[in-house]
């Protein structure tokens, strides 16, 4: 039925493509005309498309005419020529969609299409990239185009200074990474002047590798953190006992959901070991939750797959593109763990300062935009998430590139064996090939076979991710032979050497399927880039990783009945759709996950930007003095319905304690007695109250001076709501940890945590008027506490930063109480 529907309308894309093939009729048509204008007339139409926009005209009005003018420029400066199809692209992102775009289609070049139109409305253009060098090498050559047409391009870098920054910014079109992006954002809702801001208002931004930006990195959020003074002497300890312990007997891993629990048998051992009742107690809490970090360290998380050490250092390794994390560590107490693990100095967990999920950051720009080699498998997501349909965008040429069926051997070792056979054969005749990886460990053991075997090779993983553009721009050459991990799916095009195209083009190996199917085709698609030869094969085992967690034992068992050999292959369309289903699973579940993170966010996002928002109000206003005096005044009316509550009658209302309360906040000696308020209504009392702060107020700000006074107020309350909403922060977190306990009670985990997530800050509210009130009040004024001060330093948990390094001065003193919880003195138990 379906079929028959596409046949007679034709499916979605094509009725999207014809429209868009209209638009592209009429810049062809343009483009004598335009070829025909000198550069100095070319230039200058950037002038007359500003003007016109000034004057009433649309974006969408100007649009063939401004990709024309692109189109022709980029023909004068770079050399090149958009194709129709990319034309196509270029249109579909201005219209905030997402293109996608094969491999070698030139995705870079069609990017400079939607940036100059829409850079020419002066509110700026944001242009998203992977990493750094790409970010760099994309405003360089790019940027030499919108500069030739009178455009400002601008480079945003981490560890860049505020001024550096904000000029970057202040351009028409800025180039950078997510998470630099993001966290500039985090750093400007952290400054004490409005001037120190470096962003502006989110206007645009272009995504480029759309899926890992967005749906990859997603999972985690970005952080801004500062040091908390823990003790680091029990994950040393916890790391000892957990080597102790025996799988099966006293835990259980889960591989599918890589988690691990411990048995009775575990629990009592453990409660033995350090000489308590129980282990659940909440006095144990602590311990509990150091040994549950110690048992993932140490039988989880793996070396060389999860993480690197490097320096003695634990770098994360990213499990999409197989890139060393620099900078970045695991939350929670498990990095601390893995250090104490591998014997390395165990640095002091840290405390959140800010936060936000790349989805929440991404969600605030006006308009939003994407580009990826895949992106359909996950469009459910785009359109979910970010309000973003996919377009497939056809190729200039024909995909001539042959993906063979998927060779599936019984062991791990004899796929290996067959993947350097088939290298070996294919490196006779000269052919390049490339192999793809799943992870660092796995990279090193198939170059240590081609050693053996006297090929010469070239391994590429995050060990060598300084040399990555250099290697793969050679991967392509006649003979050569590059071993990858995922990361060389991204990023750098791989062009065929002199005599490739005769020996058969570039040949791709997967030596594993991955959890996603983006991956692999990423993996496939750096192969037959414009129409040229290629092929890609991928290499299975029973013992793969995914196939074990699906349900290889059927299969198995088949070929052991049938007798088949370690080196013998089979070539299954039966297992390869079992692959694929289950794929499909993973990519379900790893959605789920997505959008339970963005779930919770979302509380803190409300939250983040009520926050934000008074704390830019604070900013900008001259005068808070109208602000202040309602922070206090609600204060004093909370205090009322406390100590006067309609539940009570009159006579039992607690009028000296409403009167020692407001004393020990905002009310001065003999202003207002119990006497003062005794016989009064509710209503009574509470204008009372006003107008006695009202009296006070001012009298204190002809005391101190109005212009001391507004800028008293800023610091006050710039203080108060910092430091109150890093508590907040924190202890959202706690909630966040241990909420999904409260299902055990039949109780949604997501609306507790909504709910008391609005409990939290409403009682932070109060908190901050009552601080509020307390300091503008109460404070002595001088030039000391007229300065704004930063209530905590932080630094950004960014990949592309190296972690500071943290002092270690808090370890246990010999009479201290031990810290895993026994209850003796640290000598007598741990520290024996």
């Amino acid at each position: 039925m379906l079929g028959m529907v596409k046949k007679i309308f034709g499916s979605s894309d094509e009725r999207e493509l014809k429209k868009y093939y209209k638009k592209v009729a009429i810049i062809n048509n343009l483009e004598p005309e335009i070829e025909k204008l000198s550069d100095e007339q070319l230039q200058a139409k950037t002038i007359e498309f500003r003007e016109r926009l000034a004057n009433g005209e649309t974006l969408d009005d100007i649009l063939p005419e401004a990709y024309a003018v692109v189109r022709e420029a980029s023909k004068r400066v770079l050399g090149m020529r958009h194709y129709d199809v990319q034309l196509i692209g270029g249109m579909v992102l201005h219209d905030g969609r997402i293109a996608e775009m094969k491999t070698g289609e030139g995705k870079t070049l069609v990017s400079t299409l939607p940036v100059y139109l829409n850079g020419l409305a002066g509110k700026g253009v944001h242009v998203i990239t992977v990493n750094e060098y790409l970010a760099a090498r994309d405003c360089e050559e790019m940027g030499r185009l919108h500069q030739w047409l009178g455009l400002t391009v601008g480079l945003n870098k981490s560890g860049m200074e505020p001024d550096a920054k904000r000029e970057a910014y202040s351009c028409d079109i800025t180039y950078g990474t997510n998470n630099e992006f993001g966290f500039d954002y985090l750093r400007d809702n952290m400054v004490l002047y409005k001037e120190h801001m470096v962003q502006r208002p989110l206007h645009y931004a272009i995504v480029d590798e759309v899926d890992s930006n967005l749906i990859d990195e997603a999972r985690t959020p970005l952080i801004i953190s500062g040091q908390a003074q823990k003790s680091t002497d029990l994950y040393f300890i916890a790391a000892r006992v957990v080597k102790m312990l025996k799988e099966e007997e006293h835990f259980t891993i889960d591989e599918k959901t890589r988690s691990i629990s411990l048995t009775d048998e575990g629990v009592s051992r453990i409660e033995k070991m350090f000489n308590i009742d129980n282990l659940y107690d909440t006095n144990h809490i602590t311990l509990n939750h150091h040994i549950q970090n110690a048992l993932r360290a140490e039988f989880i998380m793996k070396l060389d797959v999860d993480y690197v050490v490097q320096e003695g250092e634990i770098i994360i390794v990213d499990e999409f593109t197989g890139r060393l994390m620099q900078g970045r560590r695991y939350s929670d107490g498990l990095h601390q763990a893995i250090e104490a693990k591998e014997g390395l100095k165990v640095q002091n967990e840290s405390m959140t300062l800010a936060t936000i999920t790349l989805q929440n950051y991404f969600r605030m720009y006006e308009k939003l935009s994407g580009m990826t080699g895949t992106a359909k498998t996950e469009e459910e997501e785009f359109k979910k998430i970010y309000g973003m349909d996919v377009v497939v965008i056809p190729t200039n040429r024909p995909i001539a590139r042959i993906d063979l069926p998927d060779m599936i051997y019984k062991s791990e070792a004899g796929k290996y064996r067959a993947v350097v056979n088939e290298i070996v054969e294919r490196h006779k005749n000269g052919q390049p090939i490339l192999v793809g990886t799943v992870s660092i460990e796995k990279s090193e053991l198939i170059s240590d076979m081609l050693k053996r075997k006297g090929v010469r090779h070239t391994v590429l993983n995050a060990k060598q991710h300084a040399k990555e553009a250099d290697i793969v721009a050679h991967a392509g050459q006649k003979g050569a032979v590059t071993i990858a991990t995922n990361m060389a799916g991204r990023g750098t095009d791989i062009k065929l050497g002199e005599g490739v195209m005769e020996a058969g083009g570039l040949h791709i190996i997967g030596t594993e399927r991955h959890e996603s199917r983006r991956i692999d085709n990423q993996l496939r698609g750096r192969a037959g880039r414009q129409g040229d030869p290629g092929s890609s094969q991928f290499y299975l085992s029973m013992q793969d990783e995914l196939m074990r967690r699906f349900g290889s034992e059927n299969i198995m068992n088949m070929m052991d009945r049938l007798g088949m050999e370690e080196d013998q292959p089979i070539e299954s369309r039966m297992v390869s759709k079992a692959i694929e289903s289950a794929q499909k699973r993973v990519e379900g579940n790893n959605f789920d996950v997505r959008r339970v993170v963005l779930q919770y966010d979302d509380v803190m996002n409300q939250q983040r930007t009520v926050i934000y928002k008074q704390r830019m109000e604070v900013l900008e206003s001259e005068d808070l003095r109208e602000i202040v005096i309602n922070m206090i005044l609600s204060h004093a009316d909370r205090l009322v319905e406390m100590f006067c509550p309609d539940s009570e009658v009159p006579e039992e209302w607690n009028l000296e304690g409403l009167v020692e309360q407001a004393k020990a906040t905002f009310l001065i000696e003999g202003y207002l007695t119990e006497k003062d308020l005794k016989g009064k209504e509710a209503e009574e009392i509470t204008e009372l109250m006003h107008q006695v702060i009202e009296k006070q107020y001012q009298e204190r700000e002809d005391l101190i001076g109005a212009e001391h006074m507004r800028e008293f107020e800023k610091v006050v309350v710039l203080r108060s709501v910092d430091s109150k909403w890093l508590d907040h922060i924190d202890a959202m977190d706690q909630l966040r940890q241990g909420i999904h306990l409260r299902a055990y009670g039949q109780t949604d985990p997501l609306r507790e945590y909504q709910f008391e997530g609005f409990e939290m800050f409403n009682d932070m509210v109060a908190r901050i008027e009552e601080e509020v009130a307390t300091y503008i009040m109460k404070a002595e004024v001088s030039v000391n506490n007229l300065e704004r001060k930063e209530v905590a330093k932080g630094q950004a948990v960014n990949p592309n930063e190296p972690p500071k390094p943290a002092r270690n001065d808090d370890k246990v003193g010999r009479n201290d109480p031990c810290p895993c919880g026994s209850g003796k003195k640290y000598k007598n138990c741990h520290g024996e």
